[in-house]
């Protein structure tokens, strides 16, 4: 097959720092190269990938100084698929619903991965045309508020196989990995360590939306000691923060669609305790890669459990359910279902299966991954 990959333009892919969606289109086009597709990346200039790229931004948005029109540079990448959409057996596209019209309008194959949050207000109404359009999505939970678009699968996220590896014998902390926003509940996580008598190590970004948050609410519970707040980790630094770690600490307020950091924190033999909200029931198996809680009780309850929990099979199940190379195979399944169907943009529920069993990316990306 030749397949285009339409990534967001907020950052390059891989990112060079926060990207959630960005890092995965990076996987899955890199294992789609391996498996022996050709693969057209379009992206931000900057981006590294063994596809063909076409950067068609020439800088990815986010840090760019002086900033970007976001909405030319979304123009610009629509017109360069658009010219180019003959060339493909499938386009498979990133960026949630803005280029739906016009890819209806070209008539060739396509697909939509849905990465964010779908309970925002007035969605289903203003999406309500696109009942036909097949859409991927990356967990069960995520489909919940718009259940009735087309969704022909469920795929998970994945990671590099070798990109993390496992650590057997951790350090005496716990992690948080995410962003300072409420309903990542780092307030919480930082209450839990207390009451554990644990050291937390915090490792976030702080979304420019959330900085008085992060004055009032946060910075004075950072005492530099028990309570270490060490900034952003790029790649190379993830290893040892979450390999460490006795436990990552996922204590989210909000319907997560997926949440990445859970399947690093796996892929290091590291056990998730997570709030029951969103994807987690999903991800995280009970009491064999972590615990799922309901509150702050069951999550003390939780830290003390952890180390009953066998790192390697912690790792094994990251293994079999959440590498990249599994992800990109059933994306590859989903595509060639897709092209049997025949019909280019019908709804095909009977002929995809769903992925149920298996244990707002336009231009300008909100922080929800």
């Amino acid at each position: 097959m030749h397949i285009a990959e339409i990534a967001p333009l907020a950052e390059s892919v891989p990112p060079s720092h926060y990207g959630g969606t960005e890092r995965v289109v990076s996987w899955l086009t890199e294992e789609l190269v391996h498996l022996g597709d050709k693969v057209t990346l379009f992206a931000s200039a900057g981006s590294k990938t063994q596809a063909d790229l076409v950067s068609v931004c020439p800088k990815p948005l986010r840090l760019s100084r002086p900033p970007i029109d976001p909405f030319s540079a979304l123009a610009a990448l629509l017109d360069s698929v658009a010219r180019r959409a003959d060339d493909f057996d499938i386009i498979h596209c990133h960026l949630d619903w803005v280029h739906i019209p016009l890819l209806r309008q070209l008539g060739q194959p396509f697909v939509t991965t849905l990465h964010g949050r779908l309970d925002l207000p007035h969605l289903k109404s203003l999406v309500s045309g696109f009942a036909d359009t097949p859409f991927i999505s990356i967990s069960n939970s995520q489909r919940t508020p718009l259940a009735g678009l087309n969704w022909i699968e469920t795929i998970y996220h994945g990671l590099p196989e070798r990109l993390l590896t496992p650590n057997f014998r951790p350090g005496g902390y716990l992690a948080f990995l995410g962003r300072f926003s409420p309903e990542k509940g780092p307030d919480v996580a930082i209450r839990l360590a207390r009451r554990a008598q644990l050291p937390l190590r915090i490792a976030a970004k702080i979304p420019r939306q959330q900085s008085r948050y992060f004055k009032e609410q946060i910075e004075p519970l950072l005492d530099g000691d028990q309570t270490h707040f060490v900034g952003e980790v790029n790649e190379g630094q993830k290893q040892d923060f979450l390999g460490n770690a006795i436990a990552l600490l996922f204590p989210i307020d909000w319907p997560e669609p997926f949440g990445l950091v859970m399947i690093e924190a796996m892929a290091c033999g590291t056990p998730v305790i997570a709030w029951r909200r969103g994807s987690v029931p999903e991800i995280v198996e009970d009491g064999v890669t972590g615990f799922i809680v309901e509150n702050e009780e069951e999550a003390i309850d939780a830290i003390k459990r952890v180390p009953d929990l066998d790192r390697r099979q912690v790792r094994a199940a990251f293994e079999r359910r959440f590498t990249a190379r599994r992800m990109a195979e059933l994306y590859r399944q989903s595509f060639q279902r897709l092209l049997a169907a025949g019909d280019r943009n019908i709804p095909v529920p009977d002929l995809i299966p769903s992925l149920a069993s298996v244990p707002a990316d336009i231009a300008a990306i909100p922080d929800v991954a």
